[in-house]
C-alpha cells in the first residue's frame, strides 16, 4: 500500500480535543466533521492540512480520549496517512480500524517539514522525501490487510462474505 502527498507538521501532545473538539460529538458525518478539524488552531492549519493529505506529527500524538471521531474527522478532511514518532495506543488502533495509515516513526517525522512532498510504500517500510529514503518499522500484515480493505469492518465483511452475523454468538 503506497501514499503521498504534502506535509503538514504538527507537535507533541496533541489531544483529540484540538484534533476534534468535543461540542461537535453530534456530528457523525465525516465529511461535516472536517468542518471543525483542529478548530482550536485555526482554518488556515485545517486548510493546509486539507490540501496535503500527510499529516507529521511529534511525540503522543491522538492522546485523551477514545472517541473515533478524531479519526474519521481526519479522514472526512481528505488526510491520508499519519507520522508521528508515538501515538497514543488507542488513538493508533482506532485509526487501523476506520481506516486511515498511520506510521510510527521518529526519524520519519523528523525528517520532513511542512511543504515537503513525501512518498510512502507501507508495506515495504520505505518514505521518498525529496531525493531523500528513509526506512521505517512497516506495518504487520493483518494491519494492512485492514487498511487495505478499508476498516475492520470491510475487512471482517470480505472474510465472512459480507455476513456479519457469522460470528454473533
Amino acid at each position: 500500500m503506497k501514499v503521498s502527498g504534502t506535509v503538514t507538521t504538527i507537535g507533541d501532545d496533541i489531544d483529540t480535543d484540538i484534533i476534534f473538539p468535543a461540542r461537535y460529538l453530534a456530528i457523525l458525518d465525516p465529511k461535516e466533521q472536517a468542518k471543525y478539524l483542529f478548530e482550536p488552531l485555526g482554518a488556515d492549519f485545517r486548510d493546509q492540512v486539507c490540501a496535503g493529505g500527510v499529516l507529521a506529527a511529534g511525540w503522543n500524538f491522538g492522546c485523551g480520549s477514545s472517541r473515533e471521531h478524531a479519526v474519521t474527522s481526519l479522514i472526512g478532511a481528505g488526510v491520508k496517512l499519519v507520522v508521528a514518532k508515538s501515538f497514543s495506543r488507542i488513538f493508533f488502533r482506532n485509526s487501523i480500524n476506520t481506516g486511515l495509515p498511520v506510521i510510527v516513526s521518529p526519524e520519519l517525522a523528523d525528517a520532513v517539514a511542512d511543504g515537503e512532498q513525501v512518498e510512502v510504500d507501507l508495506e515495504a517500510g520505505g518514505a521518498r522525501v525529496g531525493e531523500r529514503m528513509l526506512a521505517f518499522t512497516p506495518l504487520s500484515a493483518e494491519l494492512l490487510a485492514i487498511l487495505t480493505a478499508g476498516g475492520l469492518w470491510a475487512a471482517h465483511a470480505q472474510k465472512t462474505g459480507g455476513n456479519h452475523a457469522a460470528h454473533a454468538g
